[in-house]
């Protein structure tokens, strides 16, 4: 239970990270980043594995590279679906899942 809670607040600090340093990622509040983190936390574990599984032949031909593709596309559909948390483009998705995933690794190698 602690390592589920540990891992929201990390999310929720990436989140508040890469909204300060991507100009197209805003959000409202650090409630907003909280209800974000739980939201892409439920993206990431329901809707992610399957866009794997069905685009695993892509990611092949690219090298894995097209994960960051379907990182970006869970960062700004949770950017659709939280009220003032805002994604403008598809390369400030890329961005700030990037930096949810260094963040994200980083903490866990630390903490886990």
């Amino acid at each position: 239970m602690i390592r589920i809670i540990v891992g929201w607040i990390v999310i929720t600090i990436a989140i508040l990270i890469a909204a300060y340093l991507i100009p197209g990622v805003r959000v409202r509040s650090a409630g907003t980043a909280i209800f974000a983190a739980a939201i892409l936390g439920i993206i990431n574990a329901i809707l992610r594995p399957v866009l794997v599984f069905v685009t695993f032949p892509i990611t092949i031909i690219t090298f894995g590279l097209f994960l960051f593709v379907i990182n970006a596309l869970m960062f700004m559909l949770a950017g659709a679906i939280v009220p003032g948390f805002e994604v403008r483009s598809f390369w400030d998705a890329l961005l700030g899942s990037l930096i949810v995933t260094v963040v994200s690794w980083i903490s866990h190698a630390i903490f886990f």
